[in-house]
């Protein structure tokens, strides 16, 4: 049975950036520090960007530019819920959910999400800059605060299960118990057919909800002290790739090579050559003109390389190479 799932890799330009903050430390020397978000590997320091905060973005930038119906927020004093309607939320959908029901109305219902990704996390090790400010715009005297920002390439990774976007379980299965009487009505109502244990939306509606996660990426927007950094967080290079299965074959294509982002082009060959009886699409690769300009080369010429095999490499600028990857969905989703 193939399991069809979309594997990507991204890298973000941070070039003057503070975009996920760690807020203020009871330890600092004063209270207005503000730390950026960093995860430490032997001596050195990565600046990133939480899963979480990927997501948020991700899924408001889906909402203004697609038009997503995203699912109202509850709150029960230290718990906050979506609706946890996937037929009729997209967001519910795509990007999974929890919530506590009473037990006439169903119980405890939970949903996987069928997007996963990891944090952006730096490619180089950075030393964090600090930057004084002061607020003197009143009477009396100056306020001073500092945050720190960094320069780098930050690297993420996500998958998209195409299998199970707008198909929804009655399993008594942590995650896949995302259906309850209410629900199940709404899902009939809306045109969803029952397959056993499972209901599934109509085609058209599962299509453009995957199509929409994909060709959202280029619009990217989000990120913290905007106002002051004003940084682009949409991915500058991409790497797409339908396959069969469950792991993720561009995790260790990017790393560090004096101090610098380094796109390892045998790793990449390497991926292509082993899994390539797992590809089910092309591996389509875009990049933003002005970012690793030294790699355009490099990409043109493994391009031509393929041009004669099963699975070509396709590369492109990202908005060309996001619309093209994106025809191959209807035919993965059937």
């Amino acid at each position: 049975m193939i399991t069809r799932t979309v594997n990507g890799l991204m890298l973000i330009d941070a070039p003057h950036s503070a975009l996920n903050n760690a807020g203020n430390d009871s330890s600092e020397r004063t209270e207005n520090i503000v730390r950026v978000k960093a995860i430490r590997k032997g001596k050195k320091v990565y600046p990133y960007v939480s899963g979480q905060a990927l997501r948020y973005w991700w899924r408001t930038t889906l909402e203004e530019k697609f038009n997503w119906n995203i699912s109202p927020i509850e709150r029960d004093r230290k718990i906050a819920f979506t609706s946890a309607n996937p037929v009729e939320y997209d967001d519910d959908d795509v990007f999974g959910y929890m919530r506590a029901l009473k037990k006439a109305e169903g119980g405890t219902v939970t949903r996987l999400s069928v997007l996963k990704n990891s944090p952006l996390v730096s490619v180089a090790g950075q030393v964090p800059t600090d930057d004084f400010g002061v607020m003197a715009r009143h009477e009396g005297d100056p306020v001073p605060y500092e945050h720190e920002f960094y320069s780098t390439i930050l690297k993420g990774i996500f998958s998209l299960d195409l299998d199970n976007i707008g198909v929804f379980y009655k399993s008594e299965k942590t995650g896949y118990k995302n259906m309850y009487s209410e629900l199940e009505a709404i899902a009939e109502k809306n045109g969803a057919e029952k397959v056993e244990d499972k209901w599934v939306m109509p085609a058209e509606v599962r299509e453009k909800r995957a199509k929409d996660v994909l060709k959202v990426l280029p619009y990217l927007t989000g990120g913290a002290k905007q106002t002051s950094h004003l940084t682009d967080v949409s991915p500058k290079l991409l790497i797409l790739a339908g396959i069969d299965g469950g792991n993720h074959l561009f995790m260790n294509l990017v790393r560090e090579e004096n101090g610098e982002a380094l796109v390892d082009m045998a790793a990449l060959e390497e991926a292509i050559s082993d899994y390539s009886d797992i590809l089910l699409t092309d591996i389509y690769i875009g990049r933003r003109k002005g970012f690793m300009e030294e790699f355009d080369d490099r990409f043109k010429a493994l391009a031509n390389k393929y041009t004669d095999s099963d699975k070509k490499v396709i590369y492109g600028s990202i908005n060309e190479i996001v619309d093209s990857f994106v025809e191959n969905i209807p035919g993965l989703m059937r």
